[in-house]
């Protein structure tokens, strides 16, 4: 099953993945989007995890960079009910599964990750509605698995 995790930069040095809300095409989100083929459906739960991504940032300080971490885990992971913390909002979300139990980054499939150059508009979304609308135009860079440590270093030095 492919998951869509919201991360920040600061994640990806964490030993291992979670626990963590996550988003994948679930039926309620068919439901929702009765006309969207697989391609479009992975592309709304992939901007949820985005957009969830983004409210993380507001907890913290860091680079102001939205990740989504892209995993392929079994069907039958089990899945908890979101923590209070994860916010009603994200609940309520069709995309939503639950959390993931903590997962090895042996997982994961690709890392997606605001460039740097994306980080006003990403400050911006955090108090602004608007603003916040417009981060789906933005489109995260890909990365591979592989290139998780260069990651962690570049944000080092982006502060």
């Amino acid at each position: 099953m492919r998951l869509y995790v919201p991360a920040v930069l600061a994640d990806l040095e964490l030993p291992e993945i979670g626990p963590r809300l996550a988003c994948a095409v679930t039926p309620a989100l068919r439901a929702a989007l009765p006309e969207e083929d697989e391609e479009g459906l992975e592309l709304s739960a992939f901007l949820s995890a985005a957009d969830l991504a983004a409210l993380r940032l507001s907890a913290g300080s860091g680079p102001h960079r939205r990740v989504v971490l892209a995993l392929e885990l079994p069907a039958s992971t089990p899945f908890t009910v979101p923590s209070a913390d994860a916010g009603q909002d994200a609940a309520d979300l069709g995309c939503v599964v639950g959390e993931i139990p903590a997962t090895p980054w042996s997982a994961l499939v690709s890392l997606h990750v605001d460039e740097p150059e994306a980080a006003d508009a990403v400050r911006a979304a955090l108090t602004d509605e608007t603003a916040f609308e417009e981060l789906a135009e933005i489109d995260l860079l890909w990365f591979d698995p592989s290139e998780r440590a260069s990651l962690v270093a570049s944000s080092r030095t982006q502060g």
